[in-house]
């Protein structure tokens, strides 16, 4: 049988089976802790109804049903049963989570018009309490968890590979209190680059090579493997697997894909076959319904609230200078389609030289007086929300730049053009951090772009959220003129 015929078989049995890929670890403590949450809000629902109203009623049954359902898609979805960092860090993550499982409630209700059906008391309540009991269950259940890992023997294990992958994971494993596991060394293969990086000071020792690995698997009692080689090394794993087969030992292996330069990367199952998304635009599913429902609400209560400020705006415009109110200009947007970006004209009419678009610098005689105040409050920008209304700009997001600019930029930096990824903003990471305005030097441009897709790989709701509060206090800069 030849090796396609082969390759379609193999692809065939994957199809056929019903189990999936993608497990999840300590299934059995995480559904205990969720069920823990849940009664736990349930109890507190029933004493308050039971001390302030005096019966419960078919109403607040619909409300405990409604919030634990909504509490289950929201805690999976934040990873909640999943975040081993510091208590302070799980306690500010739980409390976005619960928060947004009240608001999905809040809006439910408001939606259905039964709003008026409950107590604001009891809810109040409810909010606040069922905040602290599930903050005191999780540090409960996680000293728990301690001292049940504090008492199992640590198994060993290995790392094949010595690059930055391998060195990561010796580290957060072994310091990992949940794991009871610890990487103690690691193996090299023939062609292992990462040898040279080495250095005496190295906290994870190099205890031989792959040949070597049989009998390091019996001198040390190994029981867990970890592969984790650089991608040019990658064709070699096949042959370390079927040659660890026999050995009665766990294999993982750790793709070294950060070594690219990752956008919303993330691990899926697609008809059984693994998927590692390398590239992949955050707004999809509900991510684009829940950013459009944001965009579309928020942008419009704007422009209600800006009008005025538009319309004085204008009217300056025009008794100072001659032209159009507003300036006009071909940018590129979310996935590399073009669009016509709406701002108020700030500067004389004029002709650019060669047809070169010109970035504005400090006192550039291009700019009229009220264009200098407006382009350094970012009133300028104002008229923009037509664009997200259009859904062609979002409130947040990577400012989009000239056509020019775009490819004179993709020359000279890495992954420029990714930032593309994703709807451009009116403001975004990048501003509120400082890069707003002239890029004089081409690091400037740089550090913009690091934090537009260090934006796209985090986003969520509660950072547009954030970065829009943030982002009247990140006017002041005298980089923008």
């Amino acid at each position: 049988m030849d090796s396609a015929a082969q390759e379609e078989r193999d692809l065939l049995d994957v199809k056929q089976t019903e189990r999936s890929l993608l497990q999840r670890r300590n299934s059995l403590t995480t559904s205990l802790q969720a069920l823990l949450d849940g009664l736990s809000v349930v109890v507190i629902l029933l004493t308050l109804l039971f001390f302030l109203h005096g019966e419960l009623t078919t109403h607040y049954v619909i409300l405990a049903m409604a919030l634990l359902g909504s509490m289950s898609v929201i805690y999976d979805r934040m990873n909640i049963y999943r975040h081993h960092g510091t208590m302070t860090k799980k306690a500010f993550k739980l409390l976005k989570a619960w928060s947004s499982a009240f608001a999905f409630l809040l809006l439910l209700a408001f939606a259905t018009k039964h709003s008026e059906t409950y107590s604001r008391t009891v809810i109040g309540l409810l909010f606040l309490f069922g905040y602290l009991a599930q903050v005191f269950l999780h540090f409960g259940f996680r000293l728990l968890q301690r001292h049940m890992v504090a008492h199992e023997a640590n198994t060993n294990a290995l790392v094949i590979g010595n690059g930055a992958l391998a060195r990561h994971l010796h580290h957060r494993i072994n310091n990992n209190p949940w794991m009871p596991e610890e990487i103690i060394g690691a193996v090299l293969t023939a062609d292992c680059k990462e040898a040279n990086e080495s250095s005496a000071d190295t906290e994870l020792p190099v205890l031989g090579k792959l040949q070597d690995i049989k009998a390091l698997i019996k001198r040390h009692e190994i029981q867990t493997i970890y592969i984790a080689v650089s991608l040019d090394s990658s064709p070699m794993i096949q042959q370390i697997y079927f040659e660890l087969l026999n050995e009665n030992v766990n294999i993982h292996w750790a793709p070294n894909i950060f070594a690219l330069n990752l956008i919303n990367h993330s691990v899926k199952e697609l008809a059984g076959i693994p998927i590692l998304t390398l590239s992949e635009t955050p707004l999809i599913g509900t991510h684009l319904l829940i950013k459009t429902i944001e965009d579309r609400v928020l942008s419009l209560l704007m422009l209600i609230m800006v009008s005025p400020i538009m319309l004085i705006t204008a009217v300056l415009i025009k008794t100072e200078s001659p032209g159009p109110v507003f300036f006009r200009q071909e940018r590129t947007g979310w996935d590399g389609k073009n669009f016509r970006i709406w701002k108020f004209r700030s500067m004389k009419l004029h002709t650019e030289e060669n047809g070169e678009v010109k970035q504005a610098t400090r006192e550039d005689p291009r700019i009229t007086r009220i264009g200098r105040f407006i382009r350094r409050t970012s009133i300028d920008e104002l008229p923009q929300l037509f664009n997200v209304l259009a859904g062609q700009m979002s409130l947040v997001g990577p400012r989009p730049h000239a056509l020019q600019h775009n490819i004179e930029y993709s020359k000279q930096i890495e992954a420029y053009l990714a930032r593309h990824r994703i709807k451009p903003g009116i403001t975004g990471l990048a501003q509120i951090r400082g890069f707003r305005g002239e890029t004089k030097e081409l690091e400037q441009m740089e550090k913009r772009v690091k934090y537009d897709l260090e934006y796209i790989n985090n986003w969520s709701l509660w950072l547009d959220l954030s970065i829009l509060a943030r982002t009247p206090f990140s006017l002041k800069s005298d980089k923008a003129y």
